[in-house]
């Protein structure tokens, strides 16, 4: 399942002195601009290409569309700013931020995402992919990123919320372990440790393949410092979605999960489903209406996960 944002502008919407802008970076007069897939920002995300054939990655917001999506933009542009050349990862060729429009200005991925529901080559292309960034990214390159801990402290009391107004359709499981499934969140939480810088938004339409089959993980406004196996505990969340894979085993036979304490693994997904489901009845923020729906699909897909594993603890 991927839901995309429906309302997202392209580059012809953007003011002239934006777009010469992101022309003078480049060097040369933008003529052809093709808007891209995937993601929740309703601003631009734009592959462009100049007269002289040069390519690039255009993405831009203001305020009219959405005022967190300019904040994100900029968290974006400090983080890949900085980011090392041997990460899979964009590299910042320059941004705009005339204190309303922030554009940036990233190379060029010629790739695609992941096939979902996901097969298993390119799945293992992105958790070799995710190994490497891990060890390309510690110690972490950004020294002002926050930690993980400081990152999901609110997500992670999601079930503190549920429990205090619970939705109608919350799930019967759910609603009589929630003192369980809050302890459950308070020790994933504590388990966030790390000083990897991790992308912490690991899933099929942040990621893209090229015709070799390397991939490369774009979006980067998450970034906070954490353990080395955050992203592809994560990344997990995305393939239990889409079915598959047996990812109790994947945890267990993956280099930078497997030594982890099964209950800080169960915690983290415990806290996660309690963020999304919680956020998932929440009105839908400006120019982003389907991020609600994806947000419930994730928690309805990760409970009986965080349910089975919690119950398979008890019972060992």
């Amino acid at each position: 399942m991927r839901e995309l944002v429906r309302t997202r502008i392209g580059w012809t919407d953007l003011p002239g002195h934006v777009r010469s802008a992101v022309e003078e970076i480049l060097g040369d007069r933008v003529v052809e601009a093709v808007s891209q897939p995937g993601g929740y920002s309703p601003g631009t995300a734009d592959r462009v290409r100049t007269a002289a054939g040069r390519r690039a990655f255009v993405k831009a917001v203001s305020p009219a569309q959405n005022a967190r999506s300019v904040a994100l933009h900029r968290a974006e542009a400090a983080v890949t700013a900085v980011l090392p050349a041997h990460a899979p990862t964009p590299r910042l060729l320059g941004r705009h931020d005339d204190g309303e429009w922030v554009a940036l200005v990233l190379t060029d991925v010629d790739g695609r995402h992941p096939a979902t529901p996901w097969r298993a080559d390119e799945l293992d292309a992105v958790l070799g992919a995710l190994e490497t960034m891990a060890a390309a990214l510690t110690p972490s390159p950004v020294a002002h990123a926050p930690t993980a801990a400081e990152r999901l402290t609110h997500d992670f009391t999601g079930w503190h919320r549920i429990a205090a107004d619970p939705p109608a359709r919350l799930d019967p499981w759910a609603r009589a372990h929630l003192d369980q499934l809050r302890h459950a969140a308070e020790r994933g939480l504590v388990a966030l440790d790390g000083d990897t810088l991790c992308h912490l938004d690991a899933r099929a339409d942040n990621l893209l393949i090229d015709a070799t089959g390397t991939v490369t993980v774009v979006d980067w406004p998450h970034a906070c410092r954490g353990p080395a196996w955050l992203d592809t505990m994560t990344l997990l969340v995305n393939v239990r979605l889409h079915g598959g894979h047996d990812t109790d085993a994947l945890l267990r036979r993956l280099p930078l999960t497997a030594g982890v304490d099964p209950d800080a693994l169960t915690g983290v997904y415990a806290g996660l489903a309690g963020y999304l489901l919680d956020a998932a009845r929440q009105p839908p923020p400006p120019g982003i209406p389907t991020v609600r729906a994806f947000q419930q699909a994730q928690g309805d897909a990760l409970l009986p996960w965080v349910r089975q594993r919690l119950r398979d603890r008890t019972i060992g």
